[in-house]
């Protein structure tokens, strides 16, 4: 069988010269930004009053976003929206992609979810600086805090700050990678015991069960990483917006 690891090796599909190639990787990207605003152009072409089934359910997506970031970031923060909400679809259909079999995982890989984190991260920097110039500094400064203990909270804070592309990004990748991994690991056991004869081949419902299991499971964690990935978007954006604590 197959290593549980040889599913997350990016590969060229399709060669562009010498030196360069679409990966698989790649690839999976462009097909779910293909899926996203294929399906949301179709779900909403009509923009009847009453909606269908497609464009409720686009709505739904619509509504989920806008509250999270209001509860999240308060009503200031729906400037954002479009970039929140791109963020939220992306990871989401990536994830969802990759439960498919035969298909790629892209949020299994560490440099895509580290990509998206610090363009989460650079989007707070750099508009937290234009907004508030130097007082975004206080982002690193309690309020409350003792004179004395400053010093040691500001690095304690600059260091928290630093962290949070990698907690961001590590988040995701180890739930992706870890699911997958199991889930492979399961399916072999099913293949490999219905190979072994008679005997081994009546053991094989329970492996199966499992994998089962562990693909509804799966199904739950990939929408919940979309969700905590998107709160934790809105929470970032929310220290650009109000850096004071």
């Amino acid at each position: 069988m197959a290593s549980p690891m040889e599913q997350f090796v990016v590969k060229p599909v399709i060669p562009l010269g010498q030196h360069f190639a679409v990966t698989n990787a790649a690839l999976f990207m462009i097909t779910a930004v293909v899926v996203i605003v294929g399906g949301l152009l179709l779900a909403t072409r009509k923009r009847a009053v009453v909606p269908g089934r497609a464009q409720s359910m686009a709505e739904l997506l619509h509504d989920f976003v806008a509250g999270t970031i209001r509860d999240t970031a308060g009503e200031e923060g729906m400037r954002f929206f479009p970039f929140v909400f791109s963020l939220f679809m992306f990871v989401l259909t990536c994830n969802l992609l990759g439960l498919i079999p035969g298909f790629f995982t892209v949020t299994s890989q560490v440099i895509v979810t580290f990509a998206l984190a610090l363009l989460v991260i650079a989007t707070v920097v750099i508009y937290g600086t234009m907004k508030h110039g130097m007082h975004f500094l206080r982002l690193f400064v309690p309020s409350g805090v003792p004179t004395w203990l400053l010093p040691v909270v500001v690095v304690i804070e600059m260091i928290s700050f630093l962290a949070r592309p990698i907690s961001l990004s590590l988040r995701l990748f180890a739930n992706m990678l870890g699911g997958h991994i199991a889930l492979k690991v399961f399916g072999s056991f099913v293949v490999s015991l219905g190979a072994a004869g008679l005997g081994y081949a009546l053991l094989a419902p329970l492996p199966l069960f499992m994998t089962v299991a562990l693909t509804a499971f799966e199904f739950l964690v990939a929408t919940l990483q979309a969700y905590v990935f998107t709160v934790l978007t809105c929470i970032y954006l929310n220290d650009a917006l109000h850096p004071g604590h």
